[in-house]
């Protein structure tokens, strides 16, 4: 697929939560080209979906963790270690909010809550990383998901769109330190997709059509195009000169500076 073999390459991805993850659609091109993988998850209650998703995968391997704990991200990568020797990819898809962020306004954000956010959604790219780098012993690639709110306010967004930014900070920092090692770390900032989790963000509905109706391309992106961009930075072919970017792929909604009003001649 997309002309790229990734014969004989291990990745590992974490974020699956159901066949709507942008992480499954990420995973689906690169076993295709190849790549054998490996997928984590956050408690046993998924692993039945996984089990069904990666049954026609040969080699899958599927490990436990919530990247919260230490200890369960050591053993998230001793698995792999084990089982797969080497690493050459990551695909870092993992992100949460308490509820209560979406609902109320930033301004009343609770300390706890701020922590949690930057835990998950932020600092785990950190600890990943930390932790695949010596399993990248032949140069590697990595790519997180981020969204517009990382540097514009979207209404209800709220800390999420802080630890937004914190994760692409965090991406280009990581790009720098393990750069002499080969390893590229990237961000792909995605328009609105139905997801599960995007579901649950309170007025959802409403910025999915207004984000299609005024993108430059006059529609929603797609499931794949996040995963063809994924597919080409992690890809040495495609990507091999990229790293420490944080890519649009949201029918360039993200690059107008101005709305006309409806009837307005353009």
């Amino acid at each position: 697929m997309y002309g790229i073999d990734l014969t004989g390459k291990n990745g590992l991805v974490m974020g699956v939560t159901n066949q709507r993850s942008l992480a499954w659609a990420i995973a689906q091109p690169l076993a295709e080209a190849g790549a054998r993988l490996a997928f984590s998850y956050q408690g046993e209650r998924l692993r039945p979906t996984l089990e069904k998703l990666t049954a026609g995968m040969e080699g899958a391997v599927l490990a436990e963790c919530d990247v919260t704990s230490d200890d369960q991200l050591d053993a998230l990568f001793a698995t792999v270690g084990r089982e797969m020797g080497r690493l050459d990819y990551v695909v870092h898809a993992l992100a949460y909010a308490p509820p209560a962020t979406f609902e109320n306004p930033f301004v009343q954000v609770a300390r706890d809550d701020w922590k949690t956010a930057m835990d998950v959604s932020a600092y785990s790219l950190v600890a990943v990383m930390q932790r695949a780098a010596p399993l990248m012993t032949e140069g590697g690639s990595a790519v997180t998901l981020s969204y517009l709110a990382a540097e514009r306010v979207v209404p209800h967004y709220n800390m999420m769109g802080v630890a937004k930014a914190a994760l692409e900070a965090s991406m280009r920092y990581l790009a720098y330190d393990l750069g002499p090692q080969g390893i590229r770390v990237n961000a792909i900032s995605a328009g609105p997709v139905r997801t599960v989790a995007a579901r649950s963000i309170k007025g959802f509905g409403d910025l999915y059509g207004e984000a299609g109706g005024r993108s430059m391309m006059k529609r929603n992106i797609e499931h794949e195009d996040v995963a063809g961009l994924a597919l080409a930075l992690l890809s040495d072919r495609l990507g091999g000169g990229i790293t420490g970017e944080t890519i649009y792929v949201d029918a360039g909604y993200h690059a107008i500076g101005m709305f006309l009003p409806e009837g307005a001649e353009g």
